[in-house]
């Protein structure tokens, strides 16, 4: 995460949002590296739900940048 953070300051890119997608999808990739084959650990099935709350952020980030994208015409008040 901190060389996220570090490589978005260098590229003059720094946002919540790109250290939040970023974030997550070092998260999920570690999480499915370090899966166990076999048995599934009690704390491990705890992870769903923290990637389940963190695919709700990166959808609420998707939806709001398609708002911005779209002319004010096209979205609904």
């Amino acid at each position: 995460m901190i060389a996220t953070v570090l490589v978005l300051t260098l590229l003059n890119a720094l946002s919540y949002e790109l250290v939040f997608v970023l974030s997550l999808i070092g998260f999920l990739v570690i999480t499915e590296l370090t899966a166990p084959f076999n048995v599934t650990p009690t704390w491990r099935r705890r992870l769903r739900w923290l990637i389940l709350l963190g695919l709700a952020g990166f959808a609420v980030i998707v939806v709001r940048r398609i708002l911005e994208i779209l002319p004010p015409e096209v979205v609904p008040v």
